[in-house]
């Protein structure tokens, strides 16, 4: 098994898995920050697939790896304590993009609801300068219950589901991490220096915040079923508010959707062929 070869790697200590697929899921961001060094011009079509196949993994592995196994580690197996905690996730993203402005902004400049406004008076270099600071922002928000989405499943023990979300992650960062390199070279950054730095930034965050999770669910178990829930909230309101919004906004719904699909069913091999 595959769970198995992780244990021998890694160990049995939940926090140091944790660890791993903190460093993990921020090297396969890396990656992704990477491919825009050789994918230079990525079309608007391409990235709507891309993000709606990153959706659709994040989508599955919510159920899959967070929702379904929290119900299950629930005393009496009650699912109240987990749908608890994906409302708090949800409340938490909401509350979190009246601080930070919607990733949708940033990539384009406009809000949603002014879209025929005509442009602001910044010149240009320093209007796109600091959408893109904004726009990373935005981004590590939204990657914060990622780590702690991969943290709180090493810590509760179930390595299988645990290795499966760590993919799910991973995959869905490698789309998201290009999507931040195109924004810094729409902003006329260099493409090497900011493709290191999409990298750096994504670990930064993500891997405290997974051995944060594992620390967190290992000392206090009762959480457990609270915070998996959490995770899964959070990301389905990241999925719903950001992610889907965004591919169907130039016209690509039907290649968005066909990759959302895709990347549930790559998702559901990957969690049944891990288990296996």
């Amino acid at each position: 098994m595959v769970a198995d070869t992780f244990v021998e790697l890694v160990g049995t200590d939940p926090v140091v898995q944790g660890l791993v697929g903190g460093i993990v899921i921020a090297a396969m961001n890396l990656f992704g920050a990477s491919l825009v060094l050789v994918w230079r011009n990525p079309s608007e079509r391409a990235l709507d697939a891309a993000l709606g196949f990153a959706a659709g993994v994040m989508l599955a592995a919510s159920f899959t790896s967070l929702i379904l196994p929290g119900i299950e580690a629930t005393p009496g197996g009650s699912p109240v304590p987990v749908l608890a905690g994906v409302l708090l996730g949800a409340a938490f993203l909401d509350r979190a993009d009246v601080l930070v402005p919607h990733a949708h902004y940033l990539l384009t400049g406009k809000r949603r609801s002014d879209a025929a406004d005509p442009p602001d008076t910044l010149p240009i270099s320093e209007e796109r300068l600091a959408s893109l600071v904004l726009f990373v922002l935005a981004i590590t928000l939204h990657n914060m219950p990622e780590g702690l989405s991969v943290g709180v499943g090493f810590g509760s023990g179930n390595v299988e589901n645990a290795l499966a979300l760590m993919l799910a992650i991973g995959i869905q960062n490698i789309p998201e991490g290009l999507a931040v390199s195109v924004a810094a070279v729409n902003a006329g950054l260099d493409r090497r220096a900011y493709a290191a730095f999409a990298g750096i930034r994504a670990g930064v965050v993500e891997i405290p915040l997974a051995v944060f999770g594992a620390v967190a669910v290992t000392l206090a178990a009762g959480i457990l079923p609270y915070a998996m829930g959490f995770a899964a909230g959070a990301m389905l309101f990241v999925i719903g508010d950001e992610i889907i919004p965004e591919t169907h906004r130039h016209g690509h719904e039907r290649v968005a959707t066909l990759g959302l699909m895709l990347g549930i069913v790559v998702m559901l091999y990957l969690d049944v062929s891990l288990a296996a």
